[in-house]
């Protein structure tokens, strides 16, 4: 049985197995319809989710299966104190895989440990988001057909971002990589990605506060928003929220092949004009999400 928590759980191998698949779903769909039918997806969220929770039920009834599960902590038995291990052993008598989204870093390794069903991580805290992550290399796969020599630039909140933390993570497994960090001061990248993922993988990467410098550059950006709610006063979210925002003239130099990325929620970081732009590929990005995760469905599955 085979749960994923980490990216890294899955080889380059697979993760080019699991989107050759997702590329097989877009262009056949109806060959899958059937697939899951008779299993359930229970998805556990304890934190707010619209894409990540949605994309997940409707990849699982696209592949004929039902889903069942929670959208808010307190409709749960967590509300009355119940452990995430306790929940994991109650929902594996009930479904087939978990879908499990958590405030606190590590609850979704909690909850593999204890269950006899697969476990993928929906997001666990400021952590880790791998479906997230397969999201976005579906996008890369499909607007730039390779992982290889690519500046990717990452401007945002980058100290709690963790889809940044994940990309990162599943970028530095190629060659030819170099990021461009742009975030204010206060949210920049965490010492320990830059130690444990770009320097030990010898990594290209510059840090900068300036979105601007670096924007010729660029082959992919990718946006973040500030999280309000990983702040722990309001002053300081407030002081930040506006850093970056991407408009029109901040274009002006770059790429014109140049993909534009969002894990989304947007609040104000891009400018609605550039929703139009042949380059915005942040709504597209959604659309793969749900054909990614119906392949990772499958696999842990093991469904033929």
């Amino acid at each position: 049985m085979r749960n994923l928590i980490n990216i890294l759980d899955l080889t380059t191998e697979e993760i080019e197995e699991l989107i050759a698949v997702a590329n097989d779903i877009i262009a056949n769909p109806a060959k899958y319809s059937e697939k899951c039918r008779g299993k359930k997806l229970a998805t556990l969220f304890f934190e707010p989710s619209t894409r990540t929770r949605l994309s997940f039920e409707s990849a699982m009834y696209e592949l004929g299966g039902n889903v069942i599960g929670f959208s808010a902590a307190q409709n749960s038995s967590a509300a009355k104190g119940e452990s995430v291990a306790d929940t994991a052993k109650t929902i594996s008598c009930y479904a087939d895989i978990i879908a499990m989204r958590h405030p606190k870093e590590g609850a979704p390794l909690v909850a593999a440990m204890n269950s006899t069903i697969p476990v993928i991580n929906a997001g666990d805290g400021g952590h880790n988001h791998p479906t997230q992550t397969l999201t976005d290399l579906l996008t890369i796969n499909r607007e730039k057909g390779r992982f290889n020599n690519l500046t990717v630039g990452l401007c945002g909140d980058l100290k709690f971002g963790r889809t940044v933390h994940s990309l990162i993570t599943a970028l530095s497994r190629y060659s030819g990589i170099k990021f461009v960090l742009i975030s204010p001061e206060e949210l920049k990248l965490p010492s320990y990605v830059k130690k444990d993922i770009l320097q030990k993988n010898n990594i290209e990467y510059v840090q900068t506060t300036s979105l601007e410098e670096y924007m010729p550059e660029l082959d992919i950006l990718y946006m973040t928003r500030v999280q309000r709610e990983r702040f722990f006063n309001e002053e300081d979210y407030l002081r930040l929220k506006d850093s970056y925002i991407l408009t029109m003239d901040k274009l002006a130099t770059a790429k014109s092949d140049l993909t534009i990325m969002h894990p989304l929620p947007r609040v104000n970081e891009i400018s609605v004009d550039i929703d139009n732009d042949p380059r915005a590929c942040y709504f597209k990005q959604v659309l793969y999400g749900k054909f990614i995760r119906m392949a990772l469905i499958l696999k842990l599955l093991e469904v033929e």
